[in-house]
């Protein structure tokens, strides 16, 4: 019973390594489009912000200020 309440979880016992995030989109990467797309209203340069994830998050919390709305 146990067993079969993990797997509905999503749990993965498989032996070598232990992963948060396997595939998809990480946190970072949402949150960088999110503030692109709330800075720049581009969904080219939100797509290239998703990418870099957050380095984008880190750089515009340092330039916020910089660029009004």
């Amino acid at each position: 019973m146990i067993s079969r309440s993990l797997v509905a979880l999503g749990q993965n016992h498989q032996p070598g390594g232990n992963t948060s995030v396997n595939n998809g989109i990480g946190l970072g990467g949402v949150i960088a489009v999110a503030l692109s797309w709330s800075r720049n209203k581009s969904i080219l340069w939100a797509i290239i912000h998703g990418l870099l994830g957050w380095l984008y998050v880190i750089y515009y919390y340092f330039t916020k200020d910089q660029h009004p709305e």
